[in-house]
């Protein structure tokens, strides 16, 4: 076997183990420093031709976006701004943060939807469970738009400067804001302090997350 080919089959098992390992793809950077190559041009040759052989894909628009040739394009990586309360507010990080994120999740496609302005919340407490949505789960969310009473929502109140995850409804006097949860009362807000930030799209469950008794 040729060092090209030897290099090669190097940075594709490096690949393997680093997608299994993080959850998503190394970049450049990574891959010449996991594999001890000096040249970054020396990794994107190997790249190339890894996906000329159809081995590996890429999104040459997107960072960290390959992926090997045994894998489905079922995902998509979007990610983590914060923690927000299913119970009391909480503060959470605004959505214009997704691109410094330092956390990040692959979501099915089957509920981002291909939808642009997707990112995702950790979810403290149950005010939520009658919803299946319980502490420790991880909520996919949509910028706001087309907010109908019902929908649950990421809902921003602005004088308390905090978030927080309910159904809402829209009212004569004002916003409810419902908890799923029997044990729980709703929030009553003026329309002017509160700003929907993003609708549920889907929740991932961890299996850390528990339902109360």
């Amino acid at each position: 076997m040729s060092p090209k080919s030897v290099t090669r089959e190097h940075i594709l098992a490096f690949l393997r183990t680093y997608k299994e390992k993080n959850g998503y793809a190394p970049t450049l950077r990574e891959i010449a420093e996991g594999c001890a190559v000096k040249s970054l041009s020396v990794v994107q040759f190997h790249l190339d031709r890894l996906e000329l052989a159809g081995v590996i894909k890429r999104d040459k628009e997107k960072s960290r976006s390959i992926t090997l040739g045994t894998e489905s394009r079922e995902y998509e990586r979007i990610p983590i701004l914060g923690t927000i309360a299913a119970g009391h507010p909480v503060s959470v990080p605004d959505a214009d943060t997704r691109s410094t994120a330092g956390e990040w999740i692959e979501v099915p496609l089957l509920i981002t939807r291909g939808k642009k302005d997707v990112y995702a919340l950790h979810v403290r407490g149950n005010s939520m469970v009658d919803a299946l949505i319980a502490d420790g789960d991880i909520v996919v969310m949509q910028e706001a738009q087309d907010i109908r009473n019902g929908d649950v929502v990421a809902c921003w109140l602005r004088e308390q400067q905090e978030v927080t995850l309910k159904k809402i409804y829209f009212e004569r006097d004002g916003v409810r804001l419902q908890p799923c949860n029997p044990y729980m009362a709703p929030i009553y807000e003026r329309a002017e302090n509160i700003e929907v930030q993003g609708k549920l799209m889907g929740v991932i469950r961890r299996y850390s997350a528990t339902f109360p008794p």
